[in-house]
């Protein structure tokens, strides 16, 4: 391919307004644009196809209602019923106020749906709570808080799942089923890795909670715990699609808020739309924009290409998950993940699915890469977002996350290479990849 081809400066245009602060969705589309100019397309009727591409996907509409499902989680209590839920299961354990960190992650993982969200969200409480009295350092705090995290959209419901579901065609369902496994495993070695931080820091012990108050304490954040149980089951007993299952969690969450725990006003409503109408807008011109550049890249045939290639290469399935880990993970040093996912990821798809791949498998590896991006140097954008929460610099923070980090990349290999971890639950709902 020639260095002045039309694909090549397009690239080199996506390249250098990403460098200079353009938002990479913005960036996408104007070089995609430069592209379609250069080989003379109909803009037209290209605009045409990609809006009705858009507008008649109805996969896409569950992303901003999952966003704002967890907002109104996050501006109502359920929150802070549900971490004195997870106080009572661990608390009391040496390292219980790290331990319940994990256990509120795996919670709130059934109900957001994004990692982000679950860092701003309970994470900036779980912050203030590991901090307060100098139990922990806030470097150790804000890394587990970042790590714990990232098993938001490995655990149904899954954002980036959703998203890689409209790259593969793959069903949304069977991946929702497929994260879980792997979101337990991921957390079992995070409270692993905390138990033995606990010993050899000699942890706090929290005061254990009275046996009178459980049931109380229970009974206040149950109706917080049967948001994950309405969700999913409202999937996987095919009462309704993803798509409406996230309508319905935003309901429920409002409904909860504002009816029984009576705990979000007209301004928090108000706020909740508005933050979540932001987020949706960004993730919303990302999506438009991966779009719009792999129109081109299918035009140019590269997925094609790639395939012909690493054909070539004779690579057996096992060696191409290996090589795939491995760019996803050097992409996610340096790359936002949801642009991997939408740019990157589908010109594997093909060649994944010449090799025999499952795609369910492949997505469920491709989001835990994906998710590690999150938390690994230099542009973990969960990194940053926990410095800004907890105001200590990112090296201190990476520092205390690496061991979680070696943790999850063992948890990679596990279910890189033993498939059965990941399609194991799918197959006992009728999955017959």
């Amino acid at each position: 391919m020639s260095i002045a081809s039309p694909f090549s400066l397009s690239v080199v245009a996506i390249t250098i307004l990403a460098l200079l602060g353009m938002p990479i969705g913005l960036s996408m589309i104007a070089g995609s644009a430069l592209y379609l100019f250069l080989v003379g397309a109909d803009m037209g009727i290209v605009a045409e196809q990609f809006l009705n591409g858009m507008y008649s996907n109805y996969v896409i509409l569950a992303v901003p209602l999952f966003i704002l499902a967890a907002e109104f989680m996050n501006v109502g209590s359920m929150t802070e019923r549900l971490l004195d839920f997870c106080n009572v299961l661990v608390g009391r354990f040496r390292g219980g106020l790290a331990q319940i960190n994990i256990v509120q992650s795996i919670i709130f993982a059934g109900m957001s749906g994004s990692a982000i969200a679950d860092a701003a969200g309970s994470g900036r409480m779980m912050q203030k709570m590991m901090t307060r009295d100098g139990r922990y350092t806030p470097s150790y705090a804000a890394a587990l808080t970042a790590v714990t995290s990232v098993v938001g959209p490995i655990i149904p419901p899954s954002i980036p799942m959703i998203l890689y579901a409209l790259m593969s065609d793959a069903s949304i369902g069977y991946l929702f089923i497929a994260g879980t496994v792997p979101g337990l495993l991921m957390s079992a070695l995070q409270m692993l890795q905390v138990a033995i931080d606990a010993r050899r820091g000699n942890f706090p012990v929290e005061d254990p909670v009275p046996m009178r108050e459980i049931p109380r304490i229970t009974i206040r954040a149950f109706p917080a715990l049967m948001m994950p149980v309405v969700l999913l089951g409202c999937i996987y007993t095919g009462i309704t699609t993803p798509t409406e299952a996230a309508a319905i969690a935003a309901a429920y969450a409002l409904v909860i808020s504002v009816v029984i725990y009576r705990s979000i006003s007209v301004k928090d409503f108000y706020a909740s739309l508005y933050t979540s109408a932001k987020s949706s807008a960004s993730i919303g011109m990302l999506i438009a924009g991966a779009l719009v550049f792999n129109y081109v890249v299918t035009i140019e045939n590269i997925p094609d290409a790639i395939r012909v290639l690493l054909t070539d290469m004779e690579l057996t399935p096992t060696g191409f998950l290996i090589l795939v880990n491995v760019i996803l993970l050097l992409l996610g040093c340096v790359l936002e993940g949801t642009a991997i996912l939408l740019i990157i990821v589908p010109v594997f798809i093909p060649t994944a699915q010449a090799l025999g791949i499952d795609l369910v498998h492949f997505g469920v590896v491709v989001v835990v890469n994906i998710m590690l991006g999150l938390v690994t140097p230099p542009y973990g954008l969960l990194l940053f977002i926990m410095t800004n929460i907890a105001g200590c610099p990112v090296r201190d923070i990476i520092r205390d996350a690496l061991p979680f980090i070696v943790w999850m990349v063992i948890c990679l290999i596990i279910i890189t290479f033993v498939p059965e971890t990941v399609l194991w639950l799918p197959r006992l709902f009728g999955y017959q990849g």
